[in-house]
């Protein structure tokens, strides 16, 4: 990490899922709220979980220090925090670390940003209104291939015998849906854009992507609670913050366990595991200059064109300006049992948080944005 762990304030919701009661450490008690540092992002916290999942965490701090704070229950029924080192489904983070290989393979050599798709998988995005001699790696990475907006949990393709989902497959349902756009005109988030750079990195690298992922950033940066699963492991690590599915109506809602699923279904999309801390780690080195070239990362950096989400989306990365001022850099996630976000700045500044819930509706976009602001700008 590149600040130490510090001191852990904890909201925990003892017995059934429908009592969310804030419990703060003693030494909490003894200061009043207003000399609290932390304060307004607990509040923004408390807000976002009274929309989201049973539970939400935060881990937050600065280049030397980090913090925590959890409100509600990792899982129903128990008196169990969100814990900052607990894995969960990272869903579309995954993305920056398939964008990361790509450029790094980039920086290699062996991939042109600028280059056509077609180039290096020929006859994969062709038919139906595309033409793969048109769309390039940076349009893929961009999210401005004109590719249209794609769903894999909810249409998935035929699956494998062992209940796995080939890329290819994947691809090519994807691919059904006519184009939305010409190449390079308009962003628009689709899945298939990261499923296509998924089969790009396994065609230049020779390795499957879950491997290539583990081998060129997951192991080198030393986090041991990542995981890109294999195709056909559903298994999610202990000690893990529990998915749930749910609605909201007013003041009522319910909770059901998200059943196990085989995450290739989401791939280079959004197949991965981690923590808030490990997360933290990897867009640190990220936005560091660890992982990529000082020019592989000014490329990821650039959104002109992809106004699309606040602030902007790069290669791979979300970009939002701050009300404090200055800008942060990182990705959030929405798979079935989470929703999250992982931001960092260039000076150290870090947040990432977790809500154990992805709605179907009323998706609490706004109030994560106010914690992910909140923590970033708090005391600055």
């Amino acid at each position: 990490m590149a600040g130490k762990f510090g001191r852990a304030r904890l909201a925990a919701a003892p017995g059934a899922a429908c009592a969310m009661l804030v419990a703060l450490s003693s030494a909490a008690q003894a200061t009043p709220a207003a000399a609290d540092p932390h304060a307004g992002t607990l509040a923004a916290l408390k807000t976002f979980q009274s929309a989201a999942g049973p539970g939400a965490g935060v881990y937050a701090g600065d280049a030397t220090n980090s913090w925590s704070l959890s409100v509600g229950t990792g899982t129903i029924n128990t008196n169990a925090p969100i814990q900052p080192n607990e894995h969960y489904r990272i869903g579309s983070q995954t993305k920056t670390f398939t964008a990361a290989t790509v450029l790094q393979l980039v920086d290699e050599g062996k991939v042109s940003l600028d280059a056509s798709i077609e180039t290096y998988l020929p006859g994969v995005v062709d038919g139906n209104g595309y033409d793969g001699n048109a769309i390039t790696v940076r349009h893929l990475l961009h999210q401005t291939s004109g590719i249209a907006v794609y769903e894999p949990f909810s249409t998935p393709p035929a699956s494998n015998p062992d209940g796995s989902y080939s890329l290819e497959a994947l691809v090519r349902e994807g691919l059904k849906r006519p184009p939305a756009s010409a190449p390079g005109t308009a962003y628009l988030y689709s899945n298939t854009n990261y499923l296509i750079l998924g089969m790009l990195v396994e065609k230049t690298t020779g390795i499957p992507i879950h491997k290539a992922i583990t081998d060129r950033i997951i192991t080198p940066l030393g986090l041991t609670r990542t995981i890109f699963p294999a195709p056909a492991d559903r298994s999610l690590p202990t000690p893990a913050v529990r998915g749930y599915h749910g609605v909201r109506i007013g003041g009522f809602y319910f909770w059901s366990r998200v059943l196990d699923y085989d995450p290739s279904v989401f791939s280079s999309a959004g197949a991965m595991i981690s923590t808030e801390e490990d997360l933290t780690t990897f867009y640190q080195a990220l936005i560091g200059g660890k992982i990529v070239s000082p020019a592989a990362l000014a490329e990821m950096e650039k959104t002109a064109g992809a106004e699309g989400e606040v602030g902007g989306y790069g290669l791979g990365l979300i970009r939002r300006d701050l009300p404090c001022g200055g800008s942060a850099w990182g990705h959030n996630g929405m798979v079935p049992g989470y929703y999250t976000h992982t931001m960092v700045t260039a000076d150290g500044h870090h947040v990432a948080v977790v809500t154990n819930a992805h709605l179907a509706t009323n998706i609490p976009a706004a109030q994560m944005d106010k914690v992910i602001t909140t923590a970033l700008c708090e005391n600055r």
